[in-house]
């Protein structure tokens, strides 16, 4: 059914993208932000988070892909991952294809996006939820990470919104001085970090404030279309500078030994090694 229903994203005044609705399918005003999740006529199903485009079922593989899979072949034994945000489960369910993963911990501070991912986005997680390595909590992954054990996690994975909103917290000194405390020796974290084109501020920011807490600070990138601006900007922080150099030949061995190899849309050992390798214009803002 076409329809002359159109969605306006709000994340810039300057500059945006529209999609035509063909019909709604939840509009809910949680303690934390507006949600809508609605049927699009060419990219499926889509979540927006106060008028700014989260995920659609059309190109989710490409970030959830790249948020997940990139940190836990480089780490390479990431036994136990710690997932801040993501409450939509696609993250949780690309940690959960790694015969590694042990356990997987998702801190998610709005239940109310949980709930009607389960409910109108059942695609995205697949069976991720009834897993019996995840651990699903409806909290504040601030207070997640004060109070985790040192040393008790491989990887951090943060799938946050901007830092704006409910999601600032989560690029402050605080945060990440907890997030090296809880990582082991070969730890790492990542997160998005904005389209650089549009959001440069937000790569050079969160960079420089990683530096204090982690000796090997860079970027990675993913072309999602509905993040739009070019690349989309995704932040490394960790321990062991060498895990951003591993060669095509060793992610492909490792992807082999995990059951991912050919199981994935967009993630490759080419686009793995390949990720890591700026264009001037996005490296320049890492200090």
């Amino acid at each position: 059914m076409t329809t002359d229903i159109w969605l306006n994203e709000s994340l810039y005044p300057y500059w945006g993208q529209r999609f035509r609705v063909q019909r709604e399918l939840a509009r809910v005003q949680s303690d934390f932000q507006d949600i809508v999740i609605f049927e699009s006529e060419f990219h499926g199903r889509v979540m927006t988070l106060d008028g700014v485009i989260q995920i659609t079922e059309g190109d989710e593989f490409v970030y959830q892909e790249m948020l997940a899979h990139v940190p836990l072949l480089a780490h390479g034994a990431a036994h136990n991952v710690l997932i801040i945000g993501a409450g939509d489960g696609g993250v949780l369910r690309r940690v959960l294809q790694h015969n590694t993963t042990k356990q997987a911990v998702m801190v998610e501070i709005d239940g109310e996006v949980i709930r009607l991912s389960k409910e109108f986005l059942p695609n995205i997680a697949g069976d991720a939820w009834n897993d019996p390595r995840a651990e699903i909590i409806v909290g504040d992954g601030i207070d997640y990470v004060k109070r985790a054990p040192d040393a008790s996690f491989d990887v951090i994975i943060v799938d946050s919104t901007d830092p704006i909103g409910v999601g600032e917290v989560l690029f402050t000194d605080e945060f990440y001085s907890n997030c090296a405390r809880i990582l082991t020796a070969q730890g790492l974290i990542v997160n998005q970090c904005g389209v650089p084109f549009m959001q440069a501020d937000e790569l050079r920011d969160t960079s420089a404030r990683r530096r204090q807490f982690f000796s090997h600070v860079t970027a990675y990138v993913a072309a999602v279309p509905t993040y739009v601006g070019g690349f989309m900007t995704l932040g490394w922080a960790g321990k062991d500078p060498a895990l951003t150099a591993l060669s095509v030949q060793t992610i492909q061995a490792r992807a082999v030994a995990t059951g991912l190899l050919g199981a994935t849309e967009y993630w490759t050992p080419d686009i793995h090694v390949g990720a890591f390798h700026l264009p001037p214009y996005i490296a320049k803002h890492l200090p």
